[in-house]
């Protein structure tokens, strides 16, 4: 649920993070003793990919991928273009020998056939345009016969239908064994506040393309409208907007944790009627919850108020036919593409049915499948030699802890506590969701969706009165990503993501330290960023740090909080340094982490070998920009740069190796190149 991601705070590494093996693992014997031969290149690496009329020092992510970047152009159905993306094209490929294997053997098993008919019904393209509106038509007549706030409040908690506001459970900051409640502000039709508020001409444009399409789809459902009722739909998600809080306010977990009883609930936003909302959602029994954004969930109850109920209704119908348009007739699915992707995005052409259809297998069903993709596509060899890798970056991270001087005593021994409590997870979790109980019919692609989704909104009450379960997983394993979780102190790392170029067994070692090494260490990092270092070992939110201590981290952070706030990817839209802050600090400690473990290999195993010219340190840090090889339509990475906590990825490489030594001493960087900061400027995690 968006809830839990939201106060979880768990960080994912867009599409990157990948496993590599340990110090001692054969798979990283000095280059000689293994014969076979890396995927790309000599090493790991293709010299293609690199620019070398780009000085490092000037640009350094166009010095390793500048040839890559003018040899390849962003496909017609992608927003995005890059290593992530082909990693994630080579998983949803061996998805889909899964899926169309159990689609032509539906009846093998309850699971085959749960997938058979989800994928079948989703890819029998004539059966949905022969039904047009039909399969809405149901869910506005229950919007229709709407006659008061009471029974709008109940379809609001009802899935499949839009809300002012989100609600579900997490574990309780204050104790993580036991879950609680959490109300949250909603997504809005549009990506965020500023696509409302803002005055520029790009959203300008946005905002009058967003009503030809709220219009677009009121015909399409049969809802008549002359364009008044799309402006009244516009002005109250405006009103709506106004009061959300920015993105960058709701990771500052110290804000968004509020929590309140019935009593202050009801003071909050009376106009809710709580108590009936709360027990309609299923938390009727749960005397405390948490409130995101307060002022944001007050906002909506006083438009609640002022807003007719007819408008309410006007905007609930659009959004059911908006959000569920992709599982409609070709007319739905197409006007939605034209508007979310290729206005918002600048995506030219929609995506293979295919391949939305595994997207949406692995949405509804997902674990299911997983369990045999892990069958075909993972070994044991590999967690092992991810599981070695853990450990020896969770080494380095005691070194640098232990070596940090601006950290006192008593906040070190507790720093090292909670990395000792770390609880690494790969390839898959030990037990996989149950769907035998999950209703899938033939032919019904939308009520599927909404079926699928209730089934996973049920299953989150059902552990509401339980201790917290630490095996489940926020990913299944065909994911190609991976996350840490504060409140569990968990870092996981899905099957998926042991694919080359990010891991090669077969590689040199530096390009496993410098790719997925750095990217565990990214992960492990999120412990201590901005936002984890507020929860103790145990995941539980606790002042640990001394007041001096504390202050020294919040004065670093800030510094790299101003370089990335200097940053302007595209003219008049900057990097926000607070938003990306805690991404910032994982890529800066995880580069540092991942160095140190290499630094402890070469001591171990000698001295490295220049290949293709390049030194062991060299193809490190080439290794580590090789992983952020990835670029946006221009519309996409504004998007990225309103809404996502992640940097884009050319700054996620300049911005971070600028402010790390060893990369200057690695390829000579002087004063005078573009990227040089002074010694005292260069800021350092640990």
């Amino acid at each position: 649920m968006v809830i839990r991601h939201l106060l979880l705070g768990a960080s994912a590494v867009a599409a990157l993070a990948l496993a590599a093996p340990a110090l001692s693992a054969p798979a990283l014997a000095a280059p000689g003793g293994n014969t076979a031969k890396p995927s790309y290149g000599s090493w790991g690496y293709a010299p293609s990919s690199m620019d070398r009329s780009v000085k490092p020092g000037d640009d350094f992510w166009s010095f390793v991928n500048g040839g890559w970047d003018k040899a390849t152009p962003i496909a017609a159905d992608r927003s995005s273009a890059g290593v992530g993306v082909v990693v994630s094209d080579q998983a949803e490929a061996q998805v889909r020998a899964i899926v169309e294997e159990m689609a032509r053997q539906p009846k093998g098993s309850r699971l085959a056939q749960q997938v058979g008919d989800l994928y079948g019904s989703w890819m029998d393209t004539a059966a949905i345009d022969r039904l047009g509106a039909a399969p809405i038509k149901p869910y506005l007549a229950r919007i229709d016969a709407v006659r008061d706030r009471r029974q709008l409040l109940d379809l609001f908690m009802e899935t499949g239908y839009a809300s002012p506001f989100e609600a579900g459970i997490l574990p309780d900051p204050s104790n993580p064994k036991r879950y609680i409640a959490a109300v949250s502000q909603s997504t809005l039709g549009l990506p965020s506040r500023e696509y409302y508020l803002a005055t520029d001409a790009k959203m300008v444009a946005h905002r009058t393309a967003y009503r030809s399409y709220i219009m677009a789809i009121q015909k399409l459902a049969g809802i008549a409208d002359d364009g008044a009722s799309a402006d009244r739909i516009i002005a109250l998600e405006t009103a709506l907007s106004t009061a959300q809080w920015p993105a960058a306010d709701r990771r500052d977990i110290e804000k968004i944790l509020n929590p309140m009883d019935r009593a202050k609930m009801a003071a909050t936003a009376p106009q809710f009627d709580w108590i009936a909302t709360l027990d309609k959602a299923g938390f009727g029994a749960v005397p405390i919850l948490i409130v995101a954004e307060p002022s944001a969930i007050a906002g909506a109850g006083k438009l609640l108020d002022s807003t007719s109920l007819s408008t309410w209704k006007e905007w609930l119908a659009f959004r059911f036919a908006s959000d569920h348009a992709g599982s409609l007739s070709k007319a739905f699915d197409d006007r939605r593409f034209a508007f979310y992707s290729t206005q918002l995005s600048g995506v030219k052409q929609q995506r293979d049915r295919w391949k939305r259809g595994i997207q949406m297998v692995n949405a509804a069903i997902g674990e299911g499948v997983g369990q045999i993709y892990v069958q075909r596509h993972y070994s044991a060899s590999s967690d092992r030699v991810m599981g070695d890798l853990i450990t020896d970056l969770r080494a380095s991270y005691a070194d640098l802890i232990a070596g940090a001087s601006w950290m006192d005593d008593a906040t070190r021994k507790q720093a090292l506590d909670k990395l000792a409590a770390f609880d690494p997870r790969t390839g898959h979790p030990v037990n996989y969701i149950d769907y035998s109980s999950m209703a899938v019919k033939r032919g019904d692609v939308l009520g599927n969706g909404i079926r699928a989704a209730d089934f996973a909104r049920r299953l989150d009450l059902s552990r509401l009165p339980k201790p917290v379960d630490r095996g489940l997983w926020g990913m299944t394993p065909q994911t190609v990503n991976a996350y840490y979780d504060p409140l569990n102190n968990q870092i996981t790392f899905p099957a998926a993501i042991l694919q080359p170029p990010f891991f090669d067994p077969n590689a040199d070692p530096a390009l496993n330290y410098g790719a997925i090494g750095a990217v565990i260490g990214h992960e492990i990092g999120h412990g201590f960023d901005d936002q984890g270092r507020k929860f103790d070992a145990s995941g539980r939110i606790r002042d640990w740090w001394s007041p001096a201590t504390a202050k020294a981290y919040t004065e670093n952070a800030q510094a790299l909080v101003g370089q990335f706030n200097a940053y302007e990817p595209i003219p008049g839209n900057k990097v926000n340094g607070q938003l990306t802050l805690g991404e910032n600090l994982g890529d800066l400690g995880g580069l540092e982490a991942a160095y140190a473990a290499y630094r402890k290999y070469v001591a171990k195993h000698g001295s490295q070998p220049v290949i293709d010219g390049l030194t062991g340190d060299q193809r490190f840090f080439i290794a580590y920009a090789q992983a952020w090889q990835g670029k946006r339509r221009e519309d996409a990475a504004r998007q990225q740069l309103l809404t996502d906590p992640h940097s884009p990825a050319k700054y996620r490489v300049n911005g971070i190796v600028r402010n790390f030594d060893p990369w200057y001493a690695a390829f000579g960087v002087k004063p005078g190149d573009a990227l040089y900061l002074s010694p005292e400027k260069r800021v350092k995690v640990w």
